[in-house]
């Protein structure tokens, strides 16, 4: 018996071994490569330029050549810093980018396995603990650097992204209320079933009502827009914005520690898209139920898993796309308007829309008389 116990504890360590290089190594990073791409490319567009396009075709390995340059740079640390301080928050803003996309299900199955390196009951609540903590990164990189500039983008990224993480969890609760589920695997599932949570036109809207659309549509604005704001994204670069601190938290910083900074916010990026689609736009799963199967546990055929990664990452990259689309578009908040529309629409918004889908839900179990 102990021989069986240690194959399964071996089988499953092996697995999640390669899911996680499958997954963060293979996918998450070069992603982040390809994401740096697509924002040059994108922005020269937007600003009638040419943008990368000398190494590689259309610029393709330019990332690859900032990568190297990284490497090889001085890695130089001022005198004046808080030395283990100022080591240790690049990877307090990377490691949490990368752990919370731990829960995300990529895909249905392959082969037998789940497509989720840890399938956690308790996905949402597990991103939001994990994500969290990138701020503590960011405090101490503003803090250990002994400056000005950085000690200023680290206060305002704490101030932000603690304001902006109440919103971000209140948001998703309605959607939580719908599903009565709490693991992100079931919850792609139950849309892949019943409808999408921003495109129900299948299966009953839902599965309940085509009403909830409404609140769920401004749980997806809520969550979309807090999402740029922990990121950091424009419109909500304040913490970093190059006209007013320099370069913010980061000022100090250079070589491999700056990278890891660049790495985590795009990796952050990349998680959060992964979020949106898993939770409104049925994540892995293809409109109308097509080659869905009938439950998380079913057989899958093999190509059906491959369609079903494809599926997921062709809904990430698009929003992708859109975070640049939007960074280079629109203006940067002043941060009284950062923070008004933080607490006193957000907020406000958020729980209101509770109320509203719990009514929602309560006309809709209410016995008929």
């Amino acid at each position: 018996m102990s021989f069986f116990l240690a194959s399964s504890v071996l089988h499953i360590t092996l697995v999640a071994a390669i899911k996680i290089v499958a997954f963060v190594l293979v996918t998450i990073l070069p992603l982040v490569a390809i994401s740096v791409w697509m924002e040059r490319r994108v922005s020269a567009a937007i600003q009638d330029r040419l943008g990368p396009n000398r190494v590689g075709p259309a610029g393709l390995l330019q990332p690859v050549a900032d990568g190297v340059k990284f490497l090889l740079k001085e890695d130089f640390t001022p005198s004046y810093v808080r030395k283990n301080f100022y080591w240790l928050a690049p990877a307090l803003t990377m490691v949490p980018a990368l752990l919370t996309s731990a829960v995300i299900p990529f895909g249905s199955r392959l082969f037998g396995e789940k497509m989720v390196i840890a399938d956690l009951d308790v996905g949402p609540l597990f991103v939001f603990a994990i994500a969290s903590l990138t701020v503590y990164g960011i405090v101490l990189a503003g803090w250990a650097s002994n400056s000005k500039y950085p000690f200023l983008g680290g206060v305002r990224s704490t101030s932000q992204m603690i304001s902006y993480e109440i919103s971000l969890g209140l948001s998703v609760v309605p959607l939580l209320m719908i599903y009565g589920e709490l693991n992100l695997g079931k919850i792609v599932q139950f849309q892949a079933e019943n409808g999408w949570a921003m495109l129900p036109l299948w299966g009953g809207g839902l599965g309940i009502n085509l009403l909830l659309w409404i609140p769920v549509t401004i749980s997806f604005v809520i969550f979309t827009t807090s999402m740029f704001a922990e990121t950091n994204r424009l419109p909500f670069d304040l913490p970093e914005c190059e006209t007013e601190l320099v370069a913010g938290y980061h000022t100090e910083y250079s070589s491999m520690k700056f990278a890891l900074f660049f790495l985590g916010e795009y990796a952050a990026m990349i998680v959060g898209s992964g979020l949106i689609v898993t939770l409104f736009f049925g994540g892995w799963s293809l409109p109308f139920g097509w080659l869905t199967p009938d439950s998380i546990t079913a057989h899958v055929p093999w190509w059906h898993g491959v369609i079903h990664i494809f599926v997921f990452f062709d809904k990430v990259v698009t929003f992708i796309i859109f975070f640049i689309i939007i960074r280079w578009t629109l203006p940067r908040f002043r941060y009284d308007q950062l923070m008004r529309l933080g607490w006193q629409v957000f907020l406000v918004l958020a729980l209101m829309n509770i109320v509203f889908t719990a009514v929602i839900l309560w006309w809709i179990d209410k016995p008929v008389m």
